[in-house]
């Protein structure tokens, strides 16, 4: 109960009353020292090179991690980071930003997107440990669901995947240009561009498929330009960086044009793991839950106990059935905290004879899902212990409204597959420091009762 009542001194600060959250993430930083620890390895490499280029005083591992939190928290973008540090009192604070001058958002950006979603794993389990130690957690009753995070990418069509593609093409010579005065280039955009238009704006299929055809003629034209362009031999290393690129592109453009060609000129059926649903966010997975809409992002599995904090949180690849992600999502939560719940309540979603008896099998007692079919049964001590586990699940929709709209994620707007999945884990972290706070402050009122 340390940490209990070393909030109690902490929040008689009138820095702390005002915000309790900083003043709990304060506490438990300063607790568990490990925390900056494990964050520091993933950027302690960089941090510690030496730069003759701007400015020399660096921030600390500890200053690092608490700005990243700080950040989350507050839902904002490395901008305004860098205004809250000079604009408000409990952001320094926090930061331990001390007499220093404010760190530049570039800097910040620099070493919090190199910690791995890993490394907050880990994190997750410490801070959900220590609401055990303090008695607000069990991890006798977990209750498991998934959602959808979208990706940041505009709805795909076949047209609009060739006009992204010559866009990046030119974009990529354009800076080529740039870099070699010498270096001239065809312009294919604009008869592209009309091609584009014309297709969204025409509903008949043979004229579609005549203008695809146009389209897919100015397509290899792209790819044949950048073809040659990378035969050619260039002095400076910027150029030589960018015909790299080029490289990467021209595999990506010859896989997109495949592509479209067999759906609209052949009429093939395309399998959803050849499809290439955006060429800026590559790692997008189709993911349709039901007979709901086609969405584009990633399925995220959370598991929450009796507190409401997420005890586990994975971002598995592709679509996969929630029956298949039950059984190592228990396995996660046993192992992590050494404990095997007494009670588990899912959707039908999970519902599978397998998982039951691995459930019963692993000690689970009292194994509910929603909605079960045919022979399956619920295993429950009593009828009246599985409608309260029924009802209790229900909550778990609350939790991932909660993350959702809390932490601005119902649309991660972080670059990259390792970016989306670091994304998701410090919305998951802020979140469960926001409920943990809420629980100690509810503990302070009962004792002042």
């Amino acid at each position: 109960m340390k940490l209990f009542n070393d909030l109690k001194i902490k929040f008689e600060n009138p820095d702390w009353t005002k915000n309790p959250e900083f003043g709990l993430i304060d506490s438990i930083l300063e607790k568990h020292p490990e925390i900056i620890k494990l964050a520091s390895k993933d950027f302690e490499n960089i941090l510690m090179q030496d730069s003759k280029l701007g400015r020399q005083d660096k921030p600390t591992a500890e200053q690092i991690v608490r700005a990243a939190i700080y950040k989350e928290m507050k839902s904002y973008d490395y901008r305004e980071l860098e205004y809250a540090q000079s604009d408000s009192r409990i952001c320094a604070t926090f930061i331990k930003l001390d007499e220093r001058k404010p760190y530049c958002f570039q800097l910040f950006q620099k070493y919090i997107s190199l910690i791995k979603a890993e490394t907050l794993k880990e994190i997750l389990i410490i801070i959900n440990k220590t609401a055990i130690e303090e008695g607000f957690e069990d991890v006798e009753q977990i209750r498991q669901d998934t959602t959808v995070v979208k990706s940041n990418i505009h709805y795909p069509t076949d047209n609009s995947l060739l006009w992204d593609c010559i866009k990046e093409s030119h974009r990529l010579l354009e800076h080529l240009k740039e870099e070699e005065e010498s270096f001239s280039y065809r312009d294919y955009k604009t008869s592209a561009k009309k091609t584009y238009y014309k297709i969204n704006n025409t509903k008949g299929s043979d004229k579609r498929e005549e203008l695809f055809r146009k389209q897919l003629i100015t397509f290899t034209k792209c790819i044949n330009q950048l073809s040659n362009t990378v035969k050619k031999n260039y002095n400076s290393i910027g150029a030589f960086l960018i015909v790299l690129q080029i490289e990467e592109h021209i595999i990506l453009m010859q896989q997109a044009k495949d592509i479209v060609y067999r759906r609209m000129i052949l009429k093939e059926t395309v399998s959803n793991d050849e499809k290439i649903v955006s060429i800026y966010e590559r790692h997008a997975d189709i993911i349709v839950k039901g007979g709901r809409d086609v969405l584009f992002g990633h399925k995220v599995i959370l598991t929450s106990g009796k507190s409401n904090l997420i005890l586990d949180c994975d971002i598995p690849r592709g679509n996969p059935s929630d029956a298949l992600l039950y059984q190592p999502t228990v396995e996660r939560v046993i192992g992590a905290y050494d404990r095997i719940p007494r009670d588990s309540a899912t959707d039908g979603g999970f519902a599978s004879k397998d998982n039951m008896e691995y459930s019963v099998k692993r000690g689970i007692v009292n194994t509910v899902f929603n909605k079960v079919v045919g022979s399956l049964q619920n295993v429950v001590s009593s009828k009246n212990i599985e409608t309260r586990l029924k009802k209790w699940r229900s909550g778990i929709e609350g939790i991932i409204s909660n993350l959702k709209r809390g932490f601005n994620l119902q649309v991660c707007d972080w670059k990259g597959w390792e970016h989306f999945k670091s994304k998701v884990l410090w919305s998951v972290i802020g979140y469960n420091f926001r409920v943990l706070t809420q629980l100690v402050l509810q503990k302070l009122k009962t004792e002042i009762v």
